[in-house]
């Protein structure tokens, strides 16, 4: 008597657990895109491949096979040349993880973005990979979809100067920018030349309509080595806005303040939590003979810092909680008064009245029920100097 299949593998025995009907005996790089296509028609917003077992992908946060058949090494091999290309094994087998951009375009009017990890695992005793690939939208979200405060949409657009987005990994901060980005861009005299330099291009701005705006986009290190050495080559370029994806060193981040005092808007993230904590971790980046002057330097730029956490909602999902603190003349006049060494409390003090602190937009994320007392406590235990 024949073996019956699992349930969940039987064609057609659940909608979303049927198999790519075009399922090939053995995987090669000219299926792999038409797969992609196929499980991103039936909704999927993450695939996983993964050496001895099928393809996963999810679909409405529950992860279902994709195909029948266990992936053989043969399979990953030329799922990873696809992906990534002949270093991929090489580049895994040194220790490396691997964080890239893939695109598939059907047609010439439609392009369909991924997000891609890919990481080396053991598998039944031998190396083996897994290939991660998170559906990326077409349209970045709008400030009103992530229910940004007004009071930050208001400060969003200086003419001049710089603006922070903090948080820890995967706290949004990406989105957060592409959401500005666009509305800047949506604006009706849009925003001339934008330059962004992206360690990874999660968000394009293909089908925002804004006639009066040109957006370049690089990715770090594909196009341009470092993000130090894309700020400088911005510079060049005359832009009237500048994205820098991350400034983690001092190198960065007094190539960002460079092209803020020479007239230009520019848009950064760094990983620190709370608006105090992220003035003191830009400022200790640089030798100690060299912090007086550059802290002035970052102080005369600044416009505003956004710090935010992703917490989990009761009714499921996810929402960002933010601390926020303008920099206007008069802020930046006071603190320039007075030593650097002075500023971490100083700014705490000015948060209620120039922003709002994470504890008060904890509370009122608590009060409105959209989260568990849980959140609430950590988020207000967390808030201060903040590290």
């Amino acid at each position: 008597m024949a073996a019956r299949k699992p349930i969940s593998l039987v064609k057609g025995a659940d909608n979303h657990a049927i198999t790519w009907p075009e399922e090939p005996p053995r995987f090669s790089e000219e299926t792999v895109d038409p797969f992609l296509l196929w499980s991103v028609k039936k909704g999927a917003s993450d695939i996983t491949f993964q050496s001895d077992r099928p393809i996963y992908h999810e679909l409405d946060g529950i992860l279902y096979p994709a195909i029948f058949r266990a992936l053989d090494a043969a399979d990953m091999a030329a799922i990873l040349q696809k992906i990534y290309g002949p270093e991929a094994l090489a580049r895994l087998a040194s220790g490396h993880d691997l964080d890239l951009s893939y695109e598939v375009r059907p047609d010439r009017y439609t392009r369909i973005r991924f997000r891609v990890n890919i990481t080396a695992i053991l598998s039944r005793g031998r190396d083996a990979a897994q290939v991660t690939m998170r559906v990326l939208p077409n349209m970045p979200p709008s400030m009103q979809d992530l229910n940004i405060e007004d009071d930050i949409i208001k400060g969003w657009s200086p003419r001049q100067g710089m603006i922070v987005i903090t948080g820890p990994t995967g706290s949004g901060k990406t989105t957060l920018l592409a959401a500005g980005n666009r509305m800047i861009l949506e604006r009706p005299h849009g925003c001339g030349k934008m330059l962004t330099y992206e360690a990874r291009i999660e968000y394009t701005y293909d089908a925002v309509k804004s006639p009066r705006s040109l957006v370049a986009q690089s990715e770090i290190p594909r196009h341009l080595p470092d993000f130090a050495k894309g700020v400088r080559n911005a510079l060049r370029r005359k832009p009237n806005i500048i994205l820098v994806g991350e400034a983690r060193d001092k190198e960065t981040i007094s190539a960002a303040i460079e092209a803020a005092q020479t007239g230009h808007a520019v848009y950064t993230t760094t990983h620190t939590t709370g608006v105090a904590a992220t003035v003191q971790r830009m400022v200790t980046t640089f030798e100690p003979n060299e912090r007086s002057e550059r802290a002035y330097a970052l102080m005369e730029t600044l416009r505003m810092i956004v710090t935010q956490q992703l917490v989990p909602k009761k009714n499921g999902g996810r929402m960002g909680v933010r601390e926020w603190m303008k920099f206007p003349d008069e802020v930046r006049e006071k603190l320039l008064d007075m030593d650097f060494l002075e500023w971490g409390p100083n700014i705490q003090r000015m948060i209620p009245r120039y922003g709002q602190t994470m504890a008060v937009s904890a509370s009122q994320a608590f009060e409105a029920g959209l989260i568990d007392r849980r959140w609430y406590l950590l988020l207000t235990s967390s808030t201060g100097s903040g590290g």
